[in-house]
């Protein structure tokens, strides 16, 4: 019998995730096996040259229905990617390289950046992110745990 070199963790189809290297503790994201890659709710998208190298600068909007907590981010921009939406639509997306904590682990994922504001969730974890070491109960959620209730308020845009 082979031993695999990774746990096997069981998330829930919704999670609270952290994205530690951008100061986000809590950040709402949909668990979806259909999607490749992972993707963020990114604005204010700007690519720059830094030393011969192409970065971008983004801002994240942690939270559902509220503009407080904003992250300005600057990170080396890991490759340029056709994605196909939800709806059918192909576009070219950034990609970055983030650490995710979810249910207490963390991976290195890459990440495309796309504008999800009118979507329920402001971060989708997909396959290459969850084929290091996860398993998906679609019947279940949140089992790494809610986050406080200060940030399911702002969230929801009452804090």
């Amino acid at each position: 019998m082979t031993k695999t070199s990774h746990s096997n963790t069981l998330t829930g189809w919704r999670e609270w995730v952290a994205l530690p290297d951008l100061g986000v503790d809590w950040i709402k994201a949909k668990i979806d096996t259909g999607a490749r890659t992972s993707s963020l709710h990114a604005f204010d998208i700007q690519e720059f040259d830094r030393e011969g190298e192409s970065w971008v600068r983004f801002r994240v909007k942690p939270w559902q229905d509220s503009q407080e907590d904003t992250v300005v981010v600057e990170t080396p921009v890991h490759d340029r990617r056709a994605v196909r939406s939800s709806s059918g639509h192909a576009q070219e997306r950034l990609v970055v390289m983030l650490l995710i904590r979810l249910v207490d682990r963390e991976v290195l994922a890459e990440v495309t950046l796309s504008n999800r504001d009118e979507m329920g969730f402001r971060m989708l974890i997909g396959r290459e992110a969850l084929r290091r070491g996860y398993t998906v109960d679609p019947a279940r959620s949140f089992l790494g745990g809610r986050a406080p209730r200060e940030a399911r308020r702002r969230n929801r845009g009452k804090a």
